[in-house]
């Protein structure tokens, strides 16, 4: 089974804000920051695209780490 975390991004002089999700092995996907959710909310709408981009499940539980958020599959 495989995990989905994602982390937040600040903004830089080029770039807004953004939320990357990423797995352990390289599959991940970057997201502008949607200022209409908030929390685990919107870590896990990025997380659901990347399950999406990569034809997974998208039903999925998670929970907060030091860095964002961790989600996994449901069974």
């Amino acid at each position: 089974m495989i995990a989905i975390q994602t982390k937040y991004l600040g903004a830089t002089d080029t770039r807004g804000s953004r939320i990357k999700a990423y797995t352990c092995n390289d599959h991940n996907l970057t997201m502008s920051y949607d200022y209409s959710l908030s929390g685990m909310e919107l870590h896990k709408k990025v997380a659901v695209a990347l399950c999406k981009k990569m034809s997974w499940s998208t039903d999925l539980i998670g929970g907060a780490t030091k860095e964002g958020y961790t989600f996994v599959f449901k069974k």
